[in-house]
């Protein structure tokens, strides 16, 4: 089987590392283009102020030891990278530079900056009136400076400037260099890519074949488990329950129909049930199997490649397994009830306590979709009766108003009551849920196996078209009434059974 490259693991992987980096790249390129230039003149401007401050607070008004003052002058130029001059009217105090003494000749005639160099008002990068820092070229040699400007406290004049390298020639080797490291990121990935995918897709093909396998009903093959405890290893397990519980669920299907083959001898009608029964079995068993199919596939396609998602699909076709081996129990269950004497184990119970153990099993989904319960009865109320099925009379009754339930009037409500039945000794249990009416002509219908109003909605919301099936069975054999009713807002449904009496 051909595969088209496009839709390879690997292929998404190295397209989308390559991606991923071209878009880090240009990231870091437009990051670079707009603050590195800035934070360039930020940080001189703030030494520039540093070794005022600094100057400032450190050189004492009255001179007393020129050598130990010229001394740490020089220190502090030296250390960042500056030129000092410091003047007293014309005459000069200190100057790192010698050159730099002659450039203030004139300097009570005409600023410095003025003389020596260009400037506009937009190289202004810092002024508070005593202190003024700017960006000059120095018209003389072309050189940019950033020249600070400012009267110390003892009454000089001090003059700091340091040179500044072009910082567009700053920005564009930093640019090639981010370049360059991307380049090798995509050719390394690339290279790295392949060994890693390859070590991810062989497995998820190998689960892939197996999910092929079990759906023509071959549950030989497992999966080899390797204990590392990852994802994958977790859905190789799934794989092989699912498996398992398949391959169960075959042969008791294989034992059932080796026992309605064995009755077909005693009664007529099993001939007909035995093929609807297989008929309805194969029908059921083809949705689960494809699902398993289809979300094995997604797998291997990495439709979702996060971890989270992973473990959904894989959540998914164990559920669909569990499902399976539900309606096989269900659909046995139903058979026995049809077609054979059941004997039931009738015996005094109390019908609130079984109805609110109902409830109580149910208060997870009942939570979730926000659904109000409403069920007055408070005291014990015994009837006469198999408990074990009438719990499964009550639950079908709940669940299915829980899944077909409706928003009407603002809100959601299923409304269980216990009233006298219309024969003498009988109790009616009804359960209503606000939702759509049923039509006229299914009403009769949904008693039928595997009948569903809606096809598509029953199946997402989990139902499998016995339950009801199983209440009517129920309810015959105790030959007693049951049915259900198109209500305002919603439907009921109901069924009685007998009141215990001394």
């Amino acid at each position: 089987m051909k595969k088209n490259l496009l839709k390879s693991v690997r292929i998404k992987l190295f397209l989308t590392l390559c991606v991923v980096i071209l878009m880090i790249i240009s990231f870091f390129i437009i990051i670079n283009n707009a603050v590195l230039e800035t934070l360039y003149y930020y940080s001189k401007k703030e030494s520039s102020l540093n070794v005022y401050n600094y100057i400032n607070k450190n050189i004492p008004k009255q001179i007393k030891d020129e050598e130990k003052y010229n001394l740490e002058l020089e220190k502090t130029a030296v250390n960042n990278s500056f030129e000092i001059l410091i003047l007293n009217g014309e005459e000069t105090v200190y100057a790192t530079n010698k050159n730099y003494v002659s450039e203030f000749d004139t300097i009570n005639e005409i600023p410095y900056e003025v003389k020596y160099s260009i400037f506009n008002k937009s190289d202004i990068m810092y002024s508070d009136g005593n202190i003024s820092i700017r960006k000059i070229v120095d018209k003389r040699n072309d050189i940019n400076y950033i020249l600070l400007k400012a009267n110390l406290e003892n009454g000089n004049q001090v003059f700091i400037r340091t040179p500044i390298t072009p910082i567009e020639d700053s920005v564009d080797i930093s640019n090639k260099f981010i370049y360059v490291m991307g380049v090798a990121a995509i050719i390394l990935g690339g290279i790295a890519i392949t060994f890693i995918t390859q070590r991810f897709t062989k497995p998820i093909e190998e689960l892939n074949d197996i999910a092929n396998e079990m759906s023509n009903l071959n549950f030989k093959r497992k999966y080899r488990i390797n204990d590392t405890g990852d994802e994958i290893d977790e859905l190789g397990k799934s794989i092989n329950s699912l498996s398992d519980k398949l391959e169960e669920t075959i042969n008791r299907l294989k034992i059932s129909n080796s026992e309605l083959e064995k009755d077909i001898e005693a009664k007529s009608k099993i001939d007909d049930m035995r093929k609807q029964f297989i008929s309805d079995v194969s029908h059921e068993l083809k949705t689960p199997i494809a699902l398993i199919q289809g979300y094995s596939e997604g797998l291997l396609e990495n439709v979702n490649s996060d971890e989270e998602n992973r473990k959904f699909y894989a959540e998914v076709i164990l559920d669909e397994a569990d499902k399976m081996d539900k309606l096989v129990k269900r659909l046995l269950e139903l058979m026995k009830l049809e077609y054979e004497d059941r004997k039931f184990n009738d015996k005094k119970f109390d019908i609130v306590e079984l109805i609110n153990e109902v409830i109580k099993n149910s208060k997870v989904v009942l939570d979730e979709q926000k659904i109000e319960v409403e069920f007055k009865e408070k005291e014990p109320i015994y009837v006469y009766a198999d408990d074990f099925y009438i719990e499964q009379v009550v639950t079908n009754y709940f669940t299915n108003a829980i899944k077909n339930i409706e928003e009407k009037d603002n809100k959601k409500l299923i409304k269980i009551s216990i009233k006298k039945g219309k024969e003498e000794g009988k109790l009616r249990i009804t359960v209503f849920n606000t939702g759509n009416n049923i039509d006229e002509e299914d009403l009769n219908r949904i008693w039928t196996r595997f009948y569903k109003v809606d096809e598509s909605r029953t199946r997402s919301k989990g139902g499998t078209g016995i339950g009801l099936a199983l209440v009517k069975a129920i309810m015959n054999k105790y030959n007693s009434s049951y049915g259900v009713k198109n209500k305002k807002n919603g439907v009921e449904f109901y069924f009685d059974i007998a009141l215990f009496t001394m």
